[in-house]
């Protein structure tokens, strides 16, 4: 069932999460069972309506450790997915980030945030920031933060006046905008996976529509009018479990407004009123208002989350520049969405890491980032400015900056023969075309799924590069190992005989001919295999400002900048790298018409074939901008 996989995935998010990779001595010790039994044995919970400045009440569970004979620090989750179990006599099977934390006994806090679940007041989507408040009126995800530490300092016994925060995905975003409440006892904050702007994060990519995931998310993500227990039932359900067949037969996007949600769900209908990066979503960026922070801050996220690579990257960049002189610490490994807080985190589709890295880092990382900072640790933290799992030679690396030191930055210059290479194209072909029919549009994976997989983010790559309308680079056979480190920006020269286009840029590591087999994966021919690295896509019509869209002149060579994100990732050698470009990645990201036309009321007869072109000589060469990092 395609919408069902989305909505138990979402659902679990703040509690449960998908697993992931580094050594540990101790790799994962605890199973589920005894994870319960502990919370059983050790936590208190009770239950409160907590009020804020302004009246309304939030409503808040608490795990207190049943040790009195200590005192005890809080760490605090806030969260729009729900903070169930409801109940004093129904408890969590683990309480707090971790496993391992679960142990320290600390003062575990969980919040529906204000208009959601069996919280009072109106929710709203990445709730505005208010800089400078005039009253109690005046109220944003900061101050409900700063009232409810006040509240929990003043209200539960045995606490120690520190104060952690931390939250994943959506809550991630309220860890962030928690950050800057300014409360005194506020210790140690850890946005993981946040969402930072939702125009650039999980709505839209450049201007293109996220639909598998904003269809899927929203029938459940619904409104609460007033406090519940129990989510309204899906708006709908569906029962094709393919994705790609679902959403292409559902025609042009404007038919997943009119045909499901109309009238039915104000928040996905905010995508439609709001195409642009306009007033909307730039008071909804998080990024521009996380200063003045004093405590220790420590951002998480995976190089293959499938969601919010964007809010990881951005909110450690914004806090690092906003900050300077706090405690700023960075980690990344090789999961997807949340995976570090799963149990292994070893294996991702067709890879394998060679070690269970989550419980590293829960233990290594995580455990003593908070233990140190709200246990009042005399002894350092020793901990670097930035942990990084480095993909393809599959090991953790530390560094006192991010991005790395000693990173050089080259361009990677695309060539008429299909050719990459560090050194332009003096001969060959001015440009390399390929046809783009929105009735054919090249699927985001090879695989029957829902149209939100994961394993998309490192999936064999041979499929498109079979197919006509995918263009693709690649360098010879490398004679040594090559790192790439920090953003990566593709610098097109395209043209089209249409009016708009979608372009879509992908990173590529190509395994030798004579690539070794796993034994546990008998089926996937690791020789040639071409293992996605990063990709993203950019909606044409906003390549020279993102709140004012304008047309291509058919035929006429522009500039046009992909922005892929970050990497740490060595191609080994023997490898090859490939870049492939093409027009639309399906339905990933909705079908560009290919004629300037509002896409959300588009109709199925302005949906035209069109021809593209990517130059590599005259009229401009076509390049990407990447960090190279000494071995």
């Amino acid at each position: 069932m395609l919408l069902k996989t989305l909505i138990t995935f979402l659902l679990l998010i703040p509690v449960f999460v998908v697993a992931q990779t580094t050594p540990s001595a101790n790799p994962y010790p605890f199973t589920p069972a005894q994870d319960s039994a502990y919370v059983r044995e050790n936590y208190q919970k009770s239950e409160f309506l907590v009020p804020m400045r302004d009246g309304t009440k939030l409503f808040t569970q608490v795990y207190a450790p049943k040790d009195q004979t200590v005192k005890h620090p809080i760490i605090m989750q806030r969260t729009p997915y729900s903070c169930q179990p409801y109940g004093v006599e129904r408890i969590r099977r683990r309480v707090g980030p971790n496993a391992f934390m679960l142990r320290d006994n600390y003062i575990v806090v969980y919040q529906d945030v204000r208009g959601r679940w069996a919280s009072e007041g109106t929710f709203v989507e990445m709730t505005p920031h208010i800089d400078v408040k005039k009253g109690n009126a005046d109220h944003d995800e900061a101050s409900d933060t700063y009232d409810t530490i006040d509240w929990l300092l003043k209200n539960m016994p045995n606490n120690n006046g520190n104060v952690g925060q931390w939250g994943i995905s959506y809550p991630g975003f309220f860890t962030s905008a928690g950050a800057v409440s300014g409360h005194p006892a506020l210790k140690a904050s850890s946005p993981q996976a946040p969402m930072a702007d939702l125009w650039r994060d999980d709505a839209f990519h450049n201007g293109a529509f996220m639909i598998a995931a904003n269809f899927g998310f929203y029938t459940f993500f619904q409104e609460h009018k007033q406090p519940t227990k129990q989510n309204p039932p899906a708006i709908f359900d569906i029962n094709d479990p393919d994705g790609y067949h679902f959403y292409l037969n559902m025609g042009p996007t404007a038919n997943s407004e009119s045909a499901y949600y109309k009238g039915r769900n104000k928040y996905y209908h905010e995508n439609f009123e709001h195409p642009d990066y306009d007033e909307h979503w730039k008071k909804r960026n998080i990024l521009p208002h996380l200063k003045g922070i004093k405590q220790a801050v420590m951002v998480v996220g995976g190089w293959y989350d499938e969601q919010d690579l964007f809010g990881t990257f951005n909110t450690y960049k914004a806090i690092e520049k906003q900050n300077p002189g706090i405690q700023s610490i960075f980690v990344v490994g090789p999961w997807v969405h949340g995976g570090w807080a799963g149990p292994s985190g070893q294996t991702l589709a067709d890879l394998d890491f060679g070690s269970k890295v989550s419980p590293y880092y829960q233990e290594n990382i995580e455990a003593k980032f908070f233990k140190h900072y709200l246990f009042n640790e005399a002894t350092s933290l020793s901990l670097p400015e930035a942990t990084l799992f480095e993909t393809g030679s599959n090991r953790w690396r530390s560094f006192d900056t991010y991005p790395p030191k000693g990173t050089v930055q080259k361009q990677l210059y695309l060539a008429g023969n299909g050719k990459l290479s560090f050194t332009p194209s003096t001969t060959g072909a001015a440009f390399s075309e390929f046809p783009s029919d929105p009735a054919h549009p090249v699927p985001f994976s090879s695989k029957i799924n829902d149209g939100f997989s994961a394993d998309y983010m490192v999936e064999d790559q041979r499929f498109a590069s079979a197919r006509p309308d995918v263009l693709t680079f690649q360098t010879d056979a490398l004679t040594e190992d090559l790192t790439l480190a920090g953003p990566i920006l593709a610098q097109l020269t395209v043209s089209t005989t249409g009016t708009d286009a979608d372009w879509v840029v992908k990173v590529i590591d190509v395994y030798p001919p004579d690539a070794p087999q796993n034994p546990k994966k008998p089926d996937v021919v690791y020789g040639d295999y071409q293992q996605l690295v990063r990709s993203d896509i950019i909606r044409g019509r906003y390549r020279n400002n993102i709140s004012k869209p304008e047309p291509f002149t058919p035929n006429q060579p522009t500039s046009v900048a992909v922005e892929l994100q970050d990497v740490l990732h060595t191609f080994k050698k023997g490898h090859r790298l490939m870049v492939q470009v093409q027009s639309s990645c399906f339905p990933w990201s909705d079908r560009n018409p290919q004629t300037f036309v509002p896409i959300f009321s588009a109709k199925e007869s302005d949906y035209k074939k069109a021809t593209h072109r990517v130059y590599h000589g005259k009229p401009g060469a076509s390049f990407l901008k990447v960090g190279v990092l000494a071995q």
